[in-house]
């Protein structure tokens, strides 16, 4: 029987490790890279592509979290980036190795991304836009409500890095009003947490021993 606490679960896999990332992660840069690419053409839904380059810049940054096992091998990544001069903080890039997927691992960068951009930037509105049912369920989860578009942030930059989808047109020429995306928004003045959103690692049903470094 697994032994659950509230950062770690204990179980015959792996144990993997989510925890802020490091210069020293800058070698899983190019893996993360290909696995969002691969990904999307997978879908066959709109994923913006991130190169090494942009992946290493959020490492170096301290603005992403990666999840890797106690080997070393990569598992997943998330970052965030802020707008606006700190009105808006988006969470972004959310990608997990396939062989780890369905174990437990995307909620709990989720939840990590979405912790260090309340501690860093606690007034900003945090916000993301996705076409997949499962990151809109831990949305939900974490406080997040959906919006349209003009409710995140208006910054070009941002709608820039759009321009890598396939679905890029359609943004276009509905004048960046919606997309096949769903914006998803957390408002710190408005928003009501789910009660078990601070300990996601405890649920059960991982199928990984889960350790979240509490820095």
């Amino acid at each position: 029987m697994a032994t659950v606490t509230k950062n770690i679960m204990i179980m015959e896999h792996p144990m993997i490790f989510v925890r802020i990332a490091t210069m020293n992660d800058i070698k899983y840069a190019d893996e993360i890279a290909q696995e969002i690419e691969a990904s999307a053409i997978l879908r066959g839904s709109g994923i913006s592509q991130r190169t090494p380059a942009s992946i290493g810049e959020k490492m170096r940054a301290d603005k992403a979290v990666v999840a890797v096992t106690a080997t070393g091998e990569w598992v997943g990544f998330a970052y965030l980036e802020v707008w606006e001069a700190g009105a808006f903080v988006s969470n972004s890039g959310l990608i997990v190795a396939p062989r780890f997927r369905n174990a437990g691992v995307a909620k709990a960068i989720k939840e990590r991304i979405f912790k260090m951009s309340r501690r860093l930037y606690p007034d900003a509105k945090v916000f993301s836009i996705t076409s997949g049912t499962a990151v809109m369920k831990m949305n939900s989860r974490l406080g997040f409500q959906p919006v349209g578009f003009e409710e995140i942030t208006q910054d070009d930059a941002f709608w820039t890095g759009c321009k890598s989808c396939v679905n890029y047109d359609i943004l276009q020429g509905k004048k960046k009003c919606n997309c096949l995306c769903t914006a998803m928004l957390f408002d710190p003045q408005t928003a009501v947490l789910s009660p078990e959103h601070s300990v996601v690692l405890t649920e059960t049903g991982y199928k990984s021993q889960l350790v979240s470094n509490n820095y």
